[in-house]
């Protein structure tokens, strides 16, 4: 999971907003990926079903790695893109 909401509000509300990753290449057909390479080339899935992308803080483990910002600006425009912002 990458996990796209600010410290500050994980540690006020207790939860963290996520977006699934997967180190797969996509399908065909797939709503809607981006390569993120600054960790290990994996793509988000962002047209995902995430039911689950609103997580509590305690199934997040420890930190594994951080995206450099412009990749995450990248998956924010994505998400902002299927909401239709």
């Amino acid at each position: 999971m990458l996990v796209i909401s600010h410290d500050v509000f994980n540690a006020r509300s207790g939860t963290v907003i996520a977006v699934a990753l997967t180190s797969q290449p996509p399908r065909a057909g797939f709503p809607l990926t981006l390569e993120v390479r600054s960790l290990r080339p994996s793509e988000a899935l962002m047209g995902y079903d995430q039911s689950d992308s609103h997580l509590s803080v305690e199934r997040i483990g420890k930190r594994l790695a951080k995206v450099i910002p412009e990749e995450l600006a990248q998956v924010v425009e994505g998400l902002n893109e299927i909401v239709g912002v």
